[in-house]
């Protein structure tokens, strides 16, 4: 067996399929609507829609198989996602990259595979639309058409959700798109008893720009500052606009400690950039929810918790290029 290779834009990928606030939620008809007409258009009684995480792939939507997910070192579709275009193995047994794999020897006995790429917005590939046979066969010219017709359905789909959970202006996440993703990253670091910290972070003075300068000025600032967070944090950090100047990141397997050298990088950019130098009136607060793994908090509590910290560092005056108040 062949453990599916890493590929080269896999930080990018994960990033994408991230925000796309997808994983682990619950079955929707227009996915399942998908899978349905892929095992009957393709007369296979096997179809997935595949998203292909860190360490598993897990299934948004299946049609013939139980389980919800399976390890991304035993995967077909981790193979499928290094291409463009269909992975087809018409016969496993006869593949050496998946003759001894526990899903052919084991259930769900995979013999005929065939895997389409299904893409993030920013064109990422995120997982397949996969159908599979318990039986070897051949995939026709017109088969492989089908394959990719119901792919870009669903590339289709994915975009419609990105969309509704990602700000038009900034691109980061929206309040929804962060509180989506959060349950998932902190019902993660619960499961594996590790830290996450949220930042809460607002631009003071803000409506001075829009007043003075003009809204066009203020959505610079907004797309300039959310460029800075992006930079200044890790990639797998999740950064998000809540609405107006105010932002959040959500920053798992690390303290409020470790969080203080992004802030820190972020003062430095900010003091140099541009926006600082035509708008010397801005400046920003953060406030820094430590989150217990132990405990029951929800992402609402630890916001609330960022929120109260940030306004006590405005309320004693800590507003120069980005004051801190932690607790």
């Amino acid at each position: 067996m062949q453990t599916p290779p890493i590929p080269l834009d896999e930080k990018i990928r994960l990033h994408a399929l991230t925000t796309l606030c997808v994983l682990d939620t619950l079955p929707e008809e227009r996915f399942d609507r998908v899978t349905r007409l892929a095992t009957r258009a393709l007369g296979v009684p096997i179809s997935l829609v595949s998203l292909v995480d860190r360490e598993r792939q897990w299934f948004k939507s299946r049609q013939g198989l139980d389980a919800s997910e399976t390890a991304r070192s035993i995967s077909f579709c981790g193979h499928a996602i290094l291409r463009e275009g269909a992975l087809v193995v018409p016969d496993a047994l006869l593949d050496p990259r998946f003759a001894d794999n526990p899903l052919v020897i084991g259930e769900p006995h995979i013999r005929f595979y065939a895997g389409h790429p299904i893409h993030g917005p920013d064109g990422s590939r995120v997982g397949t639309l996969c159908v599979i046979d318990r039986q070897p066969r051949h995939f026709t010219d017109e088969d492989n058409a089908v394959l990719a017709d119901l792919a870009g359905m669903i590339d289709r789909e994915l975009a419609l959700m990105e969309n509704a959970t990602s700000d038009a202006l900034t691109l980061l996440a929206n309040r929804r798109g962060f509180a989506q993703v959060a349950v998932h990253v902190l019902s993660l670091c619960r499961r594996n008893r590790i830290p996450a910290v949220v930042v809460g972070i607002d631009l003071d003075d803000f409506k001075s720009v829009n007043d003075g300068s003009g809204h066009a000025a203020g959505d610079k600032v907004l797309t300039e500052f959310s460029r800075m967070l992006l930079e200044n944090f890790r990639q797998s950090d999740v950064v998000a606009r809540l609405g107006g100047d105010e932002f959040a990141v959500l920053c798992s397997g690390t303290t409020g400690k470790h969080v203080e050298g992004a802030l820190g990088r972020l003062r430095s950019d900010f003091a140099a950039s541009a926006i600082a130098a035509l708008h010397p009136q801005l400046s920003w607060s953060v406030g820094v929810a430590e989150f217990d793994p132990a405990s029951d908090a929800t992402i609402e509590d630890l916001l609330q918790a960022s929120d109260e910290r940030m306004y006590r560092a405005k309320s004693d005056g800590k507003r120069l290029r980005g004051a801190s108040a932690r607790g």
